[in-house]
């Protein structure tokens, strides 16, 4: 494996997305909540596989999808996370590598499968998501690579991937590996349910070991349990030194050392699907982060990479992100 630097490593559920087009009636047959992320077991999901219509395969999970994207904009990005050896790893190996990031997790034999989310994408394109995690939250601290990391400038964690104390264990170990060669950390909270489950040790984890925290409105509020968007951003800005936050169509609002930035979202008509948005919104941003480039610059690529997705189907950006970013007059560095 080459020593070189890298721009981005992430850590998170190694996950094989199966995108498919439906409508309201066939989400309210199979007692699908509109919108919402159910977790469920691998009979669920090939059940609901085999009912759909048409779909298409690719390797997903947040972090993935973000490390994708820095790669997509011209960076150096690596993952770590999860898969076993059978069909769905062998796509998720080829198909990351394919998107040209560094990736040498060590499949598993035996046991649990890989994990797979079948994301059923209605006309308006909301998306429900039917996810088996498989063997992915099995990652433990055997599945960090210190030299990867070593080599990142900055590390990336997936809050979804929080759910298993052997898991936090690995984030606490990666992150420990990349302070100590002075190289930043991000976080983000993924979810808000994930927040509800995991409230304070995210704020443990935030305090000790975030440069960099990722979230949403929604996200965001329930860390801090409030009601005030305002008073959960300014909070956030106390904990990290660096903070993006997201409003969907109202944009973001990022901070850093004392500066505040207000980056409006790019209009996108008709919206086709939203799956990824958030991952592709921090893709941006850690890109901009990693080559040193104004705050505000790097929540333009943000945005310019969250539109990107929602304008067609998958968390994978058809376009070219890095032509796209220079063809709007933004900076790559």
């Amino acid at each position: 494996m080459s020593a070189s630097p890298l721009d981005v490593v992430g850590i998170g559920n190694a996950i094989v997305d199966i995108l498919a087009q439906c409508d309201d009636a066939f989400l309210k047959a199979h007692g699908s909540e509109k919108g919402f992320t159910t977790l469920c077991d691998a009979e669920t999901v090939t059940r609901l596989y085999e009912a759909a219509g048409p779909t298409v395969e690719a390797s997903g999970g947040s972090a993935a999808n973000t490390i994708v994207g820095v790669a997509g904009f011209g960076g150096t990005s690596a993952y770590i996370g999860k898969v076993a050896e059978d069909e769905f790893g062998r796509i998720f190996q080829h198909d990351i590598r394919a998107a040209g990031v560094t990736y040498e997790t060590v499949p598993k034999s035996g046991g649990a499968p890989t994990a797979r989310s079948l994301i059923l994408v209605t006309p308006d394109g909301e998306r429900t998501m039917h996810t088996f995690l498989g063997v992915s939250p099995e990652l433990d601290g055997d599945d960090i690579d210190a030299d990867l990391i070593a080599r990142a400038k900055i590390l990336y964690l997936e809050g979804y991937l929080f759910d298993r104390p052997q898991a936090q264990e690995a984030f606490y170990r990666a992150a420990a590996i990349a302070r100590d060669v002075g190289r930043k950390v991000a976080l983000t909270l993924s979810d808000g349910f994930c927040v509800d489950r995991h409230r304070s040790a995210f704020r443990d984890i935030i305090k000790s070991e975030v440069d960099i925290l990722f979230a949403n409105k929604a996200e965001i509020l329930s860390l801090f349990e409030t009601d005030s968007f305002e008073g959960a951003v300014a909070n956030a800005r106390d904990m990290a030194p660096i903070t993006a936050i997201t409003q969907s169509e109202d944009g973001s609002v990022l901070s850093r050392d004392g500066e505040i930035v207000e980056v409006p979202a790019v209009p996108v008509a008709p919206v086709v699907d939203s799956t990824g948005a958030g991952d592709l919104y921090a893709s941006g941003v850690l890109y901009g982060l990693s080559r040193d480039l104004p705050l505000a610059t790097c929540g333009q690529l943000g945005s310019l990479a969250a539109s990107e997705t929602i304008g067609q189907i998958g968390a994978r950006p058809r376009a070219n992100l890095k032509e796209r970013a220079q063809d709007a007059g933004l900076s790559l560095g």
